[in-house]
């Protein structure tokens, strides 16, 4: 499955049980950072007018910042004659190893110039642990380790989540996919995303899962504040 066979559905409206997940829009993924994602960097301005759309509304707005201790298992820098893509399963780490990034406090770590995040409810950062990494939003990667994120929006009697950010096949994937474990609806957002693309069937994947997961795709043009 490719980006092109997902079916869109209609417009939709923000209702006040919404809530928006910007995730992981920060300098180290974007075109010249560590691990760079493909035009990372073009999506930031319909990121913008998407997060005025819910600031208007009042809704909620949360950020998620990967946030890794500089010897984080994930990275290949940590596996002695690793590097960096390569294929590698542990638990919580996987499936493959990446470049040191998002490293907590650094350039790297921060957010991307010009993203509206004066407007955040919550900033949530994940990945400190050293041996699990926390591709979604919601659980970390030994899927037991709750982020709290959850329990947080539930308490606002939130029952959607419209998902975007970087990048498509891994934190935005897995933030969609868990937040419907939880029970929310999900509105996936197409073009306010980009894949890094690696290992080369991991979007094909990804849609395939969220498509079974009963995830909604819709493009930002189609969501009415």
């Amino acid at each position: 499955m490719q980006i092109e066979d997902i079916k869109l559905a209609g417009f939709i409206e923000i209702t006040d049980k919404d809530a928006l997940l910007v995730v992981d829009v920060q300098n180290d993924f974007l075109p010249g950072g560590a691990l760079p994602v493909a035009d990372g960097d073009q999506i930031i301005l319909g990121i913008n007018e998407l997060i005025s759309k819910f600031h208007d509304s009042d809704n909620i707005i949360v950020f998620t910042q990967d946030w890794h201790p500089a010897d984080h298992q994930s990275f290949a820098s940590a596996h002695l004659g690793k590097n960096p893509y390569e294929v590698f399963e542990a638990p919580g780490i996987g499936p493959v190893l990446w470049p040191d990034h998002c490293v907590q406090g650094s350039h790297g770590a921060s957010f991307a110039p010009g993203l509206q995040t004066v407007n955040a409810t919550l900033i949530l950062q994940k990945g400190f642990h050293k041996a699990i990494d926390s591709y979604s939003a919601f659980l970390e990667n030994d899927k037991t380790t709750e982020t709290g994120l959850a329990t947080f929006l539930q308490s606002l009697e939130i029952k959607r989540v419209f998902v975007c950010g970087l990048a498509l096949d891994y934190c935005v994937y897995f933030t969609a996919v868990d937040a419907r474990s939880f029970g929310f609806e999900v509105i996936f957002i197409l073009d306010l995303t980009k894949p890094v693309n690696s290992p080369p069937d991991s979007v094909p994947k990804a849609l395939q899962s969220m498509v079974g997961h009963k995830i909604t795709f819709v493009t930002s043009d189609q969501i009415l504040s």
